[in-house]
């Protein structure tokens, strides 16, 4: 068969180049961690230990990539990885690095919190030892998704993304087989994530048979009429079932009302060690990626107010996260059942920075107040929860319990414990000196320089409720001692849980002004890739005009403009 040869020359078009590759790096090194405890487990046997050392070395490798590639990242602003420069892929940039990197940092963490667990010896231990390459390559597989979801901007990828997140936490959350509360927690993961993942595809759906483009930015253009759609005939409606079915996605993955059923027997059915990384890498790629659909759709704007209706929606499903999160918390005697609850409430303080939805402008090199609030919110929860789950793991794996009452003298039996643990707990509520109240007071700043004081008043209240449930948990370890015998920890257990303890101490005091200018400068970095060119608007043919607003693309991909040809 002839092949002409313009066609050989245009097939190169779709190759990406060494620039690229070296941009990815760090979404290639995860990939390849993947590939690599596969191979481990042909080359060397059903190893355990080998498999963790492999997703060991994999995770601060691709660290060590992200690193590398910041200054890159950078001094360019962005890089969009695609055929299409007008509407890329992937997209890397510091923000995207910085996310990456949390969350290999917390792989790390939750590997060497499966190696206490496996060491604890019993059934599970025995599991833990048995599955080992199937759990390492699930774990850097759900790893990997949420690497894509903070790293894109066009809608395909969204779902693929969410999607490549998704299913490898369904099987580690029913890797204890004969488990009959880890299988019904799996099976209650696996029905609320199809239906999500189904109204995430019908938004994406209705926002690409609307517009003609998979881009976000270009989407956003539309919205904001810099670049104009041929019809505004129904956009209202359109535009809010649309942006409902791809917001619950995200709403799932940070398991926000009315999207949290899931969230409270998945973590009490999930070992400790899946539980704690659900619990925040789970959130934080999730909020990664409400970030990042925000900043596309919105920064186009000339900064004044939009989506108003929407912005009080968020706002709303906000309050009654935070609201129901804490509420529910109050009867729960299952420590990861709390802890489960507790999350939906942070969950729903973080949204509430989605609720702001206008822009300073650009050319003043500003940082996005809401944005920069919810960065130091994450970094702080993250390590918040590390500590609390830790702690919570290491009293477990000494009692056999997860209930209150393994709690009770815990002042005594393992006072290192005890601290770190009331820490977290203080610094989860949000009372100075700790890390908490900083995160939580910049978060409230945002809001109230938005003008938002409703949600001001919604947060403060929310704080004060949630006290109460854990006091509760420092009121067992302090003031009830029934006698029960001390706890020996492992080493690696008490410095993960020191370390996280000490660190919401400096951030709380010495080290706040540094996470608030940190936060700005990787706020700062959403805005790169908004300034780029969006792709060609889409027009109308006649027949199209008379029958309504159905967009036909203009151009083809070769074309460079983004879009999927009819």
């Amino acid at each position: 068969m002839n092949v002409p040869h313009a066609a050989l020359l245009g097939a190169t078009f779709w190759l990406p180049s060494l620039t690229d590759l070296a941009d990815i790096g760090p979404l290639l090194g995860l990939a390849g961690t993947i590939v690599a405890v596969l191979l481990a487990a042909l080359l060397f046997g059903r190893s355990a230990e080998i498999a963790a050392f492999v997703t060991l070395a994999g995770a601060a490798g691709t660290a060590l990539l992200c690193f590398s590639a910041a200054p890159r990242a950078a001094r360019g602003g962005w890089a969009g990885v695609a055929p299409e420069a007008a509407a890329p892929m992937l997209v890397v940039d510091n923000f995207s690095l910085l996310f990456i990197t949390l969350i290999c940092f917390f792989l790390v963490c939750v590997v060497g919190l499966w190696r206490i667990g496996a060491a604890a010896g019993g059934a599970e231990g025995a599991a833990h030892l048995r599955n080992g390459p199937e759990f390492f390559t699930l774990l850097t597989g759900s790893a990997f998704g949420m690497a894509l979801m903070c790293s894109t901007t066009n809608l395909l990828m969204i779902l693929l993304a969410v999607e490549m997140a998704s299913l490898p936490s369904y099987a580690i959350v029913a890797f204890r087989k004969s488990d009959r509360l880890a299988a019904e927690a799996s099976l209650k993961y696996v029905l609320f994530g199809a239906v999500t993942s189904a109204l995430m595809a019908y938004g994406v759906s209705l926002l690409y048979g609307y517009y003609g483009t998979l881009d976000l930015l270009s989407i956003g253009r539309m919205m904001a009429g810099d670049v104009g759609h041929p019809s505004q005939m129904g956009a209202p409606l359109i535009l809010s079932v649309a942006l409902f079915g791809l917001l619950a996605g995200v709403g799932f993955k940070i398991s926000a009302v009315p999207f949290h059923f899931w969230c409270p027997d998945v973590f009490e059915g999930a070992t400790i060690e899946v539980t704690t990384w659900l619990s925040v890498a789970s959130k934080a790629a999730g909020l990664g990626l409400l970030l990042r659909v925000v900043a596309a759709l919105v920064q186009p704007a000339d900064g004044t107010v939009l989506l108003g209706p929407l912005s009080t929606a968020v706002g709303i499903f906000a309050t009654l996260t935070c609201t129901i999160g804490n509420l529910a918390a109050f009867r729960q005697e299952n420590i990861k059942r709390l802890l489960a609850y507790s999350s939906i409430a942070h969950a729903g303080y973080m949204l509430m920075a989605g609720a702001i939805l206008w822009q300073p402008a650009v050319d003043a090199g500003a940082a996005h107040p809401a944005f920069s609030a919810l960065i130091a919110y994450l970094v702080v929860y993250l390590f918040m929860n590390l500590g609390a789950f830790g702690c919570a793991a290491l009293v477990f794996w000494a009692t056999g319990k997860e209930t209150l009452d393994a709690f009770r003298g815990l002042g005594r039996r393992a006072p290192l414990v005890a601290a770190c643990l009331a820490i977290c707990c203080f610094s989860l509520v949000g009372l100075p000196p700790l890390g908490g109240f900083i995160a939580k007071f910049y978060l409230l700043w945002a809001l109230y320089d938005a003008g938002l004081i409703w949600l001001v008043i919604v947060a403060v209240i929310n704080t004060l409720i949630s006290l109460y449930f854990y006091a509760r948990i420092a009121h067992a370890m302090y003031f009830v001692d029934d006698g029960q015998p001390a706890i020996a920890a492992p080493l690696f257990g008490r410095a993960l849980v020191s370390a996280s303890a000490a660190l919401l101490l400096l951030v709380g005091a010495p080290l706040a002004g540094g996470l608030k200018s940190r936060a700005d400068e990787f706020s700062r970095n959403l805005y790169p890739v908004t300034l780029r060119p969006a792709v060609a608007p889409v027009q109308l043919d006649a027949e199209s005009e008379a029958s309504g607003p159905r967009p036909k693309p203009r151009g083809s991909p070769a074309a460079g403009t983004g879009v999927l040809p009819e």
